[in-house]
């Protein structure tokens, strides 16, 4: 049997995540570093006002994540292997030991900037439940023009398919979706069109910032975003993480993966139990818990045991 750490991407933020964070000494260590590589007060990242900023958001969710990752492996609690949805997948390449910290808070700034420039309003995604891949892949064909542009972004349960793109042909398609039986179709609390080709351009960008940094080869195995499967070059990860924010996730493959591998308590590693509910209903006789929900105690007594099952 094994553990898995899962790193929930941007939509799973919350009010003062910075500041309920444990009270440990990784915690404050991982805030000051975060601080001196940024320049800036990190508890400021968290506010509600803050929180309306794709930057604030994306860094936030690395901050918290790496911070709570640390604290975990400081109590004798470490993962197999890792995998991160989205801006989750920094972090997970941190805590798989393939990068420094410091370059992700740097790539992730980047990331951000590029992302929030690129499409400053009338942008965002949206999820349908209730429809599959195809289904929902002819309806965004239906959709889908150069001046209404939307595309398929994340594939995170055989029925829950999270579209990008333009704010109203997201809409177009919801309301095809509806009438094909759809349990649910709404806007997410993101104001960018991530995943999709709208973002080549960002993409770019991210492998030319990618090629100036130092990545070792992972020593706990780390799962892609793009593929779906265990990277364990530098070059695979490289690629992944620059291309990730412009192609599809594929998170069901990735978490069926990691059950297919052993994976029987899958940890998240962030706000709120976006993973985690998600894994529950996939995998129902595995453990799936959020650490931060949990409580750092448990988590830490589950996933020992765990591993010495």
């Amino acid at each position: 049997m094994s553990v898995a750490f899962i790193f929930p991407g941007q939509g799973s933020q919350k009010i003062n995540m910075l500041h309920e964070l444990p009270k440990h000494e990784e915690v404050e260590r991982t805030i000051e570093e975060a601080r001196t590589v940024l320049g800036r007060d990190i508890l400021q990242l968290d506010t509600r006002e803050a929180l309306q900023s794709t930057v604030s958001v994306q860094l936030a969710l690395l901050i918290s994540e790496v911070a709570v990752a640390r604290v975990l492996k400081a109590e004798g609690a470490a993962a197999d292997i890792a995998a991160g949805h989205s801006i989750g997948s920094f972090s997970a390449a941190v805590v798989s030991g393939s990068l420094d910290f410091s370059d992700a808070l740097s790539v992730v700034d980047l990331r951000s900037r590029l992302m929030e420039q690129s499409y400053p309003k009338d942008y965002g995604m949206g999820v349908i439940v209730g429809l599959d891949e195809v289904q929902v892949g002819k309806l965004v064909q239906q959709v889908n023009s150069e001046t209404s542009p939307v595309y398929i972004a994340n594939l995170n349960r055989y029925d829950q398919i999270v579209i990008s793109g333009l704010l109203s042909a997201i809409e177009d398609v919801f309301a095809l979706a509806r009438t094909m039986g759809a349990h649910k179709a709404k806007l997410l609390n993101v104001s960018v069109p991530s995943h999709c080709r709208l973002l080549n351009g960002v993409s770019k960008e991210l492998a030319d910032k990618m090629a100036e940094i130092n990545l070792t080869p992972p020593r706990t195995l780390f799962v892609g975003n793009c593929r779906a499967r265990v990277l364990r070059t530098v070059e695979d990860i490289r690629q992944d993480l620059s291309a990730g924010v412009s192609q599809t996730v594929r998170w069901h493959d990735s978490a069926t993966l990691m059950y297919e591998r052993g994976v029987r308590l899958f940890v998240e590693i962030g706000p709120g139990e976006t993973l985690t509910n998600m894994a529950k209903k996939e995998f129902p006789d595995a453990r799936c818990i959020s650490a931060l929900n949990s409580g750092i105690e448990s988590a830490c007594i589950l996933i020992k045991n765990e591993r010495e099952k």
